[in-house]
């Protein structure tokens, strides 16, 4: 079942078997590529079933980024398991429910691996790996990745961010969402690109992490970059700085650049696709955009502003859309592409509501609500009910009655939010992403 993926770990462990590969900062231990494939075999000795009982089957296990998450993940590759990595701040049984929806066989407690009933073999021998994601339904999705599918994706982000061994990864984001496994575990594992796990999302303690280790390469979230452009601290040895997981207010990725001297880089992506658009120069992030196609990645413009994306790190298994050989995806997404195929970002299909009989677009309300001074961030929604209520929560300090006043000054009355918020910074997920739950409970 991941018999390339297990390849290409061998491969790396010839070639990089007595070199550092991972450091966990919080209390400074660090394996090499080759005490870290010992540790996993110990895991798979110690825990999984004995011969090939796992082969073919999902198994859900969480933990926080680490030695141990990696041991792991490559212990139940090893046993021939589909590996189903949750972020590790869902509850106990949170995980056990998430397992369940995904048919596993079993899930990791923390302790050992507990049996589940109702689980699915899965046949296809190139499955590799499962994805669980809320996609738009809010309901968890099995998105069911090849090898090849997840090599090509770490290949991609690789080679058009000009990311080498020599470079030294810092992991803040979940080593197992799609964007931790596209920047981080893959180009480890396939790569042999090291990691240092940080200690702390605090901006103190991201500083004292790149003081002692001077990690080159930050893939980071829209609320650690906010976070870092207000603080004092430096960040010695970083060359390059990805945004990803949610929208960069382009107010942000200025306070950045001036604070720091650098630019940010806009990254876009998604669980079905793998990454799909980067900002090489991070003159199109301050623009607010988000670069253009990665290598090896196909865009085509859609009716109604949609993107497919077709590439060989595209999901296949259970989705029949193709672009010749590979997989292709309809973005969700409404996107702007130029003549020279840059790409921004208009806000989600469908995120236009009827209010009072007019129709108002929530993204272009959140883009307005961005523009006004001392805004750093906004997020919009409508609430439930016959008669829907406009609604929004503003990263800002300013009075809230201030910005109404400056809104109905060249604003629609029915584009202006009936219910304005202050916060200091918006509730998210373990993800990085708005945490839509709490931010609705801030509002209606």
């Amino acid at each position: 079942m991941s018999r390339a993926l297990i390849a290409a770990w061998e491969k790396t462990l010839r070639r990089c078997g007595g070199e550092r590969a991972v450091v966990q900062a919080a209390d400074g231990a660090s394996v090499t590529f080759r005490e870290l494939d010992a540790g996993a075999r110990a895991w798979r000795a110690a825990h999984a079933p004995p011969s090939d009982a796992l082969a073919g089957r999902a198994v859900v296990f969480a933990a926080p980024n680490g030695i141990e998450w990696l041991e792991i993940f490559l212990g139940l590759l090893r046993a021939g398991a589909l590996p189903v990595p949750l972020d590790a701040a869902e509850p106990l049984a949170a995980r056990r429910s998430l397992a369940q929806s995904a048919r596993a066989s079993c899930w990791w407690n923390g302790t050992k691996l507990v049996p589940l009933t109702g689980a699915k073999l899965w046949r296809d021998p190139e499955a590799c790996l499962v994805k669980l994601t809320s996609g738009t339904t809010g309901q968890p999705r099995a998105l069911v990745f090849t090898a090849a599918q997840l090599l090509a994706d770490a290949r991609q982000v690789t080679a058009t961010m000009r990311i080498t061994p020599r470079d030294l990864n810092y992991a803040m984001i979940p080593l197992g969402h799609s964007y931790g496994l596209g920047n981080l575990t893959l180009p480890l594992l396939a790569q042999g690109v090291p990691l240092v796990c940080g200690a702390s999302p605090l901006p103190h303690a991201i500083a004292a992490d790149f003081a002692r280790w001077r990690p080159t390469v930050f893939p980071g979230v829209p609320a650690l970059w906010r976070a870092l452009a207000a603080s004092e601290v430096a960040l010695p040895g970083l060359r390059l700085a990805i945004s990803a997981g949610a929208p960069l207010p382009v107010e942000t990725a200025r306070e950045f650049a001036a604070r720091f001297g650098q630019r940010l880089h806009n990254f876009y992506g998604s669980s079905e696709t793998g990454g799909i658009a980067y900002d090489a120069t991070g003159a199109a992030t301050l623009a607010g955009g988000v670069g253009r196609a990665l290598r090896g990645v196909k865009l085509a413009a859609r009716p109604g502003q949609r993107l497919r994306v077709s590439s060989a790190a595209v999901l296949t298994h259970g989705h029949r859309r193709r672009a010749g050989k590979h997989g292709a995806w309809l973005m969700p997404d409404r996107v702007a592409v130029d003549r020279r195929g840059r790409l921004t970002l208009l806000g989600r299909r469908g995120a236009t509501v009827k209010i009072a009989g007019r129709r108002v677009n929530l993204a272009e309300v959140a883009a307005r609500l961005r523009t006004l001074r001392g805004v750093r961030d906004a997020w919009v929604g409508v609430s439930a009910g016959a008669e829907p209520v406009l609604g929004a929560v503003l990263v800002t300090d300013r009075p809230v009655a201030q910005l109404r006043a400056a809104l109905f000054a060249d604003t629609a009355a029915w584009k202006i939010p009936k219910k304005l918020t202050a916060v200091r910074a918006l509730p998210l997920t373990a993800r990085g992403k708005p945490d839509t739950r709490a931010l609705r409970a801030l509002v209606f």
